[in-house]
């Protein structure tokens, strides 16, 4: 332990991100990082429990409490305190791939069930882990490790979002020879296009990936299987096949009246086509999708709507509306029907609420919202946008029911509208061509802990597997789905 009062004697703090209104002028990252004599005051705060809820990674309730790749956090928060940098980041490296991206994009459900959130603030966990890994390429700490004996088996892993790259890290170092497949220009899957660059800066996805090639993962970009190459074609070329291609079939909103306007977007279209504008040539060709001096309407109250948010307020939009089904969450933590450890379910404001807040004086969310339709100019592009209130309650059979609140019909100017609803999980064409099983929700099936499909020598992690999900949850599938493929090659694994 750190210090056995350290969570009595200091306040959890958190680094002051870039002022809102002048993040919006650019592109960067805006979170800023604490001093290390800051750090280490957070880190003493950790109690180093006796169960450390933190690290557990379990579903309650429908979300996951604690930290699903299960990082050693009072482990390393007590290094830090010591001043001891790079053991801390030894320790972090044992159980997470990528802390540079989970220290920056995940929500951080390790806070949620901290034993401190019991009596007070939890943990500054989030921070003191990106601080950590940042600190440990700054010191050149991390470097390429190549396998020093390769066993000559062929793994081919399809996708390279945060899944299929914690695949090929875990099987490079298990000896074999691993190929990621990717079909867009740049590879890192969502990490790369789908989480906007103030999010995360994309020199850091690339250094990772730069590092897994100089540790001998082989790229293969501009090419998607099923149709560049066929999957059978896959399946005679490699001894294992770990399919990691995401659940990115959009989930659409076609039973709303209108819905075929010009001007209604899919989130992820918006979101990818400025990602790759800035990267090619800083946003200059004009291919991108564009949110300036446009009425900018978001359906879909998560993580990716509120991207879209940000995304829209850097374009220069006129006015941007989020839009969710859900009501607002309390201010404070209901102890009764959302007890500790599960995921709080409170208000904050998170980046882009805190931007669009800035800059138009509120919070541009709008809970418990249902569109009715859509309405066109006559050139056919969206103009308006009709509301209703909604009230929810679940029915005996336990069904979530959406009841419609007379008199609360609204319109709003709409010039763009993006569609962040969720996704109905993977593309079909590799499902089709290799006859694999689905489970209800049409996602891979693969049994949890074992990854493999009814079809031999193919696995399937990530959010093919399991659907929408979080960056830790990849991290931990992909690592999990390696330890089986290296079992099934090798008849047995020393892979965590």
């Amino acid at each position: 332990m750190s210090t056995p009062t350290g969570f009595m004697e200091y306040k959890r703090e958190l680094p002051t991100d870039r002022d809102p209104l002048e993040r919006i002028k650019d592109w960067n990252e805006f979170h800023r990082m604490f001093s290390e004599d800051q750090l280490r005051t957070q880190g003493a705060r950790c109690m180093d429990c006796g169960t450390p809820y933190c690290h557990t990674g379990i579903e309650l309730s429908g979300s996951v409490s604690g930290c699903p790749v299960n990082n050693l956090i009072p482990e390393w928060n007590n290094l830090i305190y010591r001043g001891l940098w790079k053991e801390a980041y030894e320790r972090l490296a044992k159980t997470n791939n990528f802390p540079e991206f989970t220290g920056r994009v995940c929500p951080a459900p390790c806070e949620g069930s901290c034993t401190v959130g019991l009596i007070g603030d939890a943990v500054t966990i989030k921070t003191i882990e990106q601080a950590i890994i940042d600190r440990a390429f700054e010191e050149g700490w991390v470097v390429p490790q190549p396998p020093k004996v390769r066993t000559g088996k062929k793994v081919a892993v399809v996708g390279s979002g945060p899944a299929g790259l914690a695949t090929a890290a875990q099987l490079n170092k298990a000896g074999h020879t691993v190929t990621i497949f990717e079909r867009a220009d740049r590879a890192g899957g969502l990490l790369m296009y789908g989480i906007p660059t103030m999010k995360l800066e994309k020199d850091i996805v690339q250094r990772r990936i730069d590092l897994l090639a100089a540790e001998g993962v082989q790229f293969v970009l501009n090419t998607e299987i099923g149709k560049d190459i066929s999957s059978e074609e896959l399946l005679k070329q490699f001894d294992a096949v770990v399919l990691c291609g995401g659940a990115t079939k959009a989930r659409p909103i076609g039973n709303v009246e209108g819905h075929e306007l010009k001007g209604i977007h899919p989130a992820m279209d918006y979101l990818n086509s400025t990602i790759k504008s800035f990267l090619d040539n800083g946003l200059q060709d004009g291919t991108y999708i564009s949110g300036k001096d446009q009425h900018v309407i978001v359906i879909g109250g998560g993580d990716t709507g509120t991207d879209c948010v940000a995304t829209a307020l850097r374009h220069g939009c006129r006015s941007v509306t989020q839009f969710g089904t859900h009501s607002k969450a309390p201010l404070e933590r209901d102890t009764l029907n959302n007890p500790w450890p599960e995921y709080p379910n409170v208000y904050t404001l998170d980046y882009a609420h805190e931007e669009a807040k800035a800059l138009y004086g509120e919070d541009p969310r709008a809970f418990s919202v249902l569109t009715k339709k859509f309405v066109g100019d006559e050139n056919g592009n969206v103009k308006q946008l009709h509301t209703v209130q909604i009230r929810r309650y679940v029915d005996e059979q336990g069904r979530k029911i959406y009841e419609e609140i007379p008199g609360t019909e609204k319109v709003w100017p709409a010039d763009l509208v993006l569609v962040a609803v969720g996704f109905e999980g993977p593309e079909r064409t590799i499902v089709d061509q290799l006859g694999l099983e689905t489970d209800r929700r049409t996602n891979v099936k693969a049994k949890y802990g074992k990854y493999t499909t009814n079809v031999d020598k193919v696995f399937a992690a990530g959010d093919m597997r399991r659907g929408q999900s979080l960056i830790v949850w990849a991290i931990n599938e992909g690592r999990e789905a390696a330890r089986e493929v290296d079992r099934y090659l090798m008849g047995s694994t020393l892979l965590p």
